[in-house]
């Protein structure tokens, strides 16, 4: 039986973005811009063979993890993460309203 990776999410900071990964094979990414203590979502994109099969949603929910796990602030410019949030309100404490 073939091994079957569960894909990984990591922050690449040097890219500007979270990714989620199957190995070395890039499945999706969520860009941001740092502003300080806030984190930007401007765009995210899933690989066309993978939609449909929730990694986007495991992409936002693991960068939102990690954004709560920093103490920083969310600001979803990016229309999916927006969606992702209102979708699952437990995460909505992390939105920036100054900036939302």
């Amino acid at each position: 039986m073939a091994d079957v990776m569960e894909p990984t999410v990591q922050d690449a900071p040097e890219a500007e973005r979270y990714e989620i990964r199957d190995g070395d094979r890039l499945l999706g990414l969520a860009a941001y811009d740092r502003s300080g203590s806030r984190v930007v979502f401007t765009h995210t994109e899933i690989d066309p063979d993978a939609e449909g099969s929730g990694l986007g949603g495991k992409l936002v929910r693991a960068a939102l993890d990690d954004v709560r796990s920093r103490g920083e602030r969310v600001v979803p410019r990016c229309s999916f993460v927006r969606g992702w949030i209102e979708r699952h309100p437990e995460y909505g404490d992390l939105v920036d309203r100054d900036d939302a």
